[in-house]
Order: structure tokens, then sequence, then C-alpha cells
């Protein structure tokens, strides 16, 4: 394996300075691991399930009752980071993984983000609008990355409906059906007797559709998140006092040879380095011309 091949298996599966989707990933893990620990102990101690549920995961997940809602407004964002069943989580980061690697390859992951928390944001609405609506039972609640998922399914299936998955299988399969799958999956998985879950799928759906659909004409709904995320975080790091969030612009030239005013990019670990940190950031579609061609470059001399 050739150090290009092992510098973007180290980005993809370990995460790199701007690998939001392992990011994602991780807080979900985090916040349901915690969650099983306090459980155990509330279990230990002899302390009800109710009271757990009362004490802590109510503080988390998104409440049906318009006025809780107001009373706890972070559960808007909360409760797409947390699961209350291990198997919901496991399904929930498989599919997060199969959308989101391919988002984040094409757009970067500075669109993934926004995309995340803006499809979560909009399932939430839609769930405590229709229990509102509907005058339903206020003990109702919801969590979970669903509607989150189903956002970036939706979004990246309209941006590349010819993209195919699994090349070697006859051509590939159409993203499409993937998206198909998963959407007769995860409704199929909502009870009959609650329209307000349909309806959290459907407000997911439609902001990946309203997101993308932005975005493709110019106009990111995420900027100002991307924004305040490097202002926040360069507050604590003053290397990075200054610094745009572009890839520098170092190109060693060489000049050799019988066109010595012919430029010719040298390939170097350190171009490479920064191309695939560029990849990461903003997609495959933001690469330069010169770019592409030193990737196609480095793979063919395995550097």
């Amino acid at each position: 394996m050739g150090v290009l091949e092992q510098t973007k298996s180290r980005k993809i599966f370990l995460g790199a300075d701007y690998d939001p989707l392992v990011k994602i990933v991780v807080i979900n893990v985090l916040i349901t691991t915690i969650l099983f620990f306090i459980r155990g102990v509330y279990l230990i101690s002899k302390i009800s399930v109710a009271d757990y549920q009362a004490h802590i995961v109510d503080w988390l997940i998104l409440p049906a009752d318009f006025n809780r809602v107001i009373e706890k407004p972070w559960t808007l964002l909360s409760f797409m980071f947390t699961h209350a069943d291990i198997w919901k989580l496991i399904a929930n980061m498989l599919w997060l993984w199969a959308f989101g690697f391919i988002m984040q390859s094409l757009y970067g992951g500075r669109k993934l983000v926004p995309l995340y928390i803006y499809g979560g944001l909009a399932g939430g609405v839609f769930f405590v609008i229709t229990n509102l609506l509907l005058n339903s039972s206020g003990n109702a609640a919801m969590y979970g990355a669903n509607a989150s998922v189903m956002a970036i399914a939706t979004g990246i299936t309209i941006a590349v409906p010819g993209y195919r998955i699994f090349p070697m299988l006859n051509g590939g399969i159409p993203l499409w059906v993937l998206t198909l799958i998963y959407a007769v999956v995860n409704l199929t998985g909502v009870g009959h007797s609650d329209p307000a879950s349909y309806a959290a799928q459907v407000g997911g759906a439609g902001m990946g559709f309203l997101y993308i659909s932005l975005l493709n004409r110019g106009k990111d709904m995420g900027a100002w998140m991307s924004n305040v995320y490097d202002w926040f975080f360069n507050l604590f790091n003053p290397d990075n006092q200054g610094k745009k969030n572009k890839v520098k612009e170092n190109i060693f030239y060489d000049t050799q040879g019988k066109q010595p005013y012919k430029k010719k990019p040298n390939l170097n670990q350190q171009r490479i380095d920064e191309i695939l940190d560029k990849i990461n950031q903003a997609g495959f579609n933001s690469l330069s011309s010169e770019e592409k061609e030193l990737l196609r470059r480095a793979g063919e001399e395995d550097l």
C-alpha cells in the first residue's frame, strides 16, 4: 500500500482535523455510553428505572408537550445525539456513515454538520407541532438521529441521483435504491399509532431537499455554523489566529528540462496531505484541476 492509500485510510477511518462525520458518530456513542453507565449505577443503587428516566433521560430527549419544550429548549438539539436503545444507536450510526461518507466526500464536512443539525431540528419541530395539532399525550417524546440521517440521505440522493455504490457489482447500485431501503426500514420501525414520528421523518427529508436545493443555488445555510465554530476554537488556539480555512497555495515547481518556463508541480507528501485535508473540509468538488491531476499522478506513482 502506498503512502497516498495509507493517508486516505487514516483520514477515513480514524478521522482527521476536518472529519466531522467521525466526530458526530463519537458524540452519539459517547452520550449513549454515559447514559448506560448512569443507568447501571441507578440499578446497582436499587433506584427505580422511572427515577432514572425522570432525573437523567428526560433532560435530553425532546418532549411532545410544547410547554415542556419551552422549559427545556436545549432538548431540540440534544435529542438528536441521544439514544436510549443500543440497537437503535448502531443502526443509525451505520446509516449515517453510509450516507454521510458520500456527503462529506462530495461536499465536505463543513456541509455535513449543518445538514445533520438542521435535519434534526426540522424533525423535532414537526414532531412537536404534530402532537400539538393532534392534541396527543404530552408524555410522548422523541430521541435519536433518525430525522438527521433522513435529511442527509434525502439531500445527497437529490444532489447526485446518478451516484452508484459497489460499482464492482454489475455497474453498481444506484444511491436512490439505498435511500429507498433506508426510508422503508426507518418508517416501518415507527408505530402506526404515532403519526408525529412519521411527521418528524418527513420534516427531516424536507430539510434535506431544501438544504441541497439552496446549496446548488449558491446559498449555504450552514456557513454561519462553520464561522462560529472556527471563531470559538480559534479563541483557544493562538497558533490559528489570523489563519484562513483554505488550503495553502504552496506549490513546488520543477523548472528543469527542455521547457524551463513550463510549470509542473512536483509530487510531495506535504502537498498530498494538504489536498486530502481540503477534500475533508470542502469536498472533492472543491479541488482545482491541478489538484485533481496531482492526486491522479500520486495514485499512478504510488506516492
